[in-house]
């Protein structure tokens, strides 16, 4: 979301002026295969099927397989029916987890889950498994557009809560009015509450695996949006005329998948460690290095730091540069 103060701009669910773009991000190549410009009251969860098809008819033909992680935008019917039937796609069942919308529904399906079935959620850290304060368990859950008929997929609910150790949440009346999803058990203790369904198998991955390998989509993608918004423009607008905005926005894509790619393709093999360089470390290391300028008639001459490593650096990027730009042809899209 992007929140701006132009007057035609229209106003989101937040409260203030905001254009929403819905972007698909591919997380092991680090660029952005699609990206919709739009208003800010279009609902999260609109057409995200549409945008959905258009990232995957980008893929090049080498690409055989897709997993999506989404937000709680991407819980809807026909997302879930699309990825999981695999039947209009060249790439087959598609596997996913996405958050589920925790309705009162869930919350009923939660408080019947056995307190003996929830698990203890632990992170590894250094080698060793330590407790994230949170608990997770599987959970009979079946929404009412799933059991409209016999042939509607089965699907896993995932549970996450967190025990509030905080009862009184200042600017709140109950737990209700709190900004997060909550919970009561049995003994009336409250919990944040969380909620994922997915397709991946029991037998291929067990719930709390399921769970982490949801929540990297967070670590990545929202850096991926700060670079977007704060280091190369996309959250400084030049106009008031959408379709202004939204060629400024396509062109800052642009200059991030070429900034991604220059990094991944130029800069790291020569050097372990620049493809998770922000620009601003890009601009500081390597581009606005200070340089001497002068003409020798009718020469003009650049020179630069006499630092071996500073010109190594230069020098080998310069042929990568260089070899790519000879490169063959890459295979198109399928």
């Amino acid at each position: 979301m992007v929140e701006t103060f132009k007057k035609k701009a229209l106003w989101c669910y937040k409260g203030f002026k905001a254009y929403q773009p819905a972007n698909a991000y591919w997380f092991e190549q680090d660029v952005f295969l699609h990206s919709q410009f739009r208003d800010g009251n279009v609902p999260a969860k609109s057409q995200l099927l549409w945008v959905f098809k258009d990232a995957l008819a980008i893929l090049p033909c080498g690409v055989t397989r897709v997993f999506l992680r989404s937000d709680t935008a991407g819980y809807t019917h026909d997302l879930l029916s699309y990825c999981n039937e695999g039947k209009k796609n060249r790439f087959g069942q598609i596997t996913f987890a996405i958050g589920a919308e925790v309705c009162d529904a869930f919350k009923k399906a939660v408080r019947e889950v056995d307190e003996t079935s929830w698990r203890t959620l632990f992170r590894t850290v250094n080698g060793k498994e330590k407790e994230t304060g949170q608990q997770w368990a599987e959970v009979c859950y079946v929404p009412t557009w799933m059991a409209t008929s016999k042939k509607s997929p089965t699907y896993r609910f995932l549970a996450l809560r967190e025990p509030i150790k905080q009862l009184t949440i200042p600017g709140t009346e109950s737990m209700s009015d709190a900004p997060f999803p909550t919970y009561t058990d049995e003994k009336g203790l409250p919990y944040k509450l969380w909620g994922v369904v997915t397709n991946w198998d029991y037998d291929d991955k067990t719930g709390d695996e399921v769970i982490w390998w949801y929540r990297e989509r967070c670590g990545h993608s929202e850096k991926a949006h700060f670079v977007q918004k704060h280091e190369l423009a996309g959250g400084r607008l030049p106009s008031d005329k959408f379709g202004a905005n939204a060629a400024w926005w396509q062109i800052m894509v642009l200059a991030y998948n070429l900034n991604s790619l220059m990094k991944r393709l130029v800069l790291e093999p020569i050097e372990q460690g620049w493809s998770s360089k922000y620009l601003k470390a890009l601009r500081f290391q390597l581009i606005n290095l200070p340089v001497r300028v002068y003409e020798r008639s009718p020469e003009l001459f650049i020179k630069i730091s006499s630092d071996p490593a500073v010109q190594n650096l230069q020098l080998k990027a310069r042929q990568r540069m260089i070899s790519l730009a000879n490169a063959p042809p890459i295979e198109g899209t399928c």
